[in-house]
């Protein structure tokens, strides 16, 4: 015997396809093409992205979660599981090699000495350099290029070593 569902329930499962749908339109393009839709769905968030008025894209957004209960939502709730893991990994890499930065220009060179034997790549002396500079840079009470560079040099080693970034 199938049981009716109460209108609540109903109603959180409209507003959550209406989450998702706003989550779809709010990703950026590259993103996007991995979600598995159909053409008529892909065609309105398309459309949603492309309003400016918040009351017409709320509309839009409820439209897209209307659509969302005739298709299977299981692969498109995976991808966006997989996308929001992926900036979450992003995220920990990014304050990782944050962390370095700072620790190096804290004044731990032994971390100079750990990244060159982690990254065979690392050039000990090119690494010094931007150390170097950064820590003058910082004892002026100025933050800026120096810093920035030691940043992208540990973040190209860092990705030189498949990308991931250990503590």
């Amino acid at each position: 015997m199938d049981e009716k569902k109460s209108k609540t329930q109903v109603k959180r499962e409209m507003l959550a396809l209406q989450d998702i749908g706003k989550r779809i339109v709010e990703l950026p393009k590259s993103h996007l093409a991995r979600i598995p839709l159909s053409d008529a769905l892909r065609q309105e968030v398309a459309f949603a992205r492309s309003i400016t008025t918040h009351g017409a894209k709320r509309r839009q957004v409820r439209r897209i979660g209307a659509l969302l209960r005739e298709v299977d939502i299981e692969p498109i709730v995976r991808v966006l599981n997989d996308l929001d893991e992926g900036s979450r990994e992003d995220a920990l890499r990014f304050q990782r090699i944050e962390a370095w930065r700072d620790t190096l220009i804290a004044g731990d060179d032994a971390l100079i000495e750990e990244l060159c034997t982690r990254f065979p790549s690392a050039e000990r002396q090119h690494l010094r350099a931007l150390v170097r500079a950064a820590r003058s840079e910082h004892a002026r009470q100025k933050t800026g290029r120096a810093a920035r560079a030691l940043f992208r040099h540990l973040r190209e080693l860092a990705q030189s070593a498949d990308g991931t970034p250990e503590t």
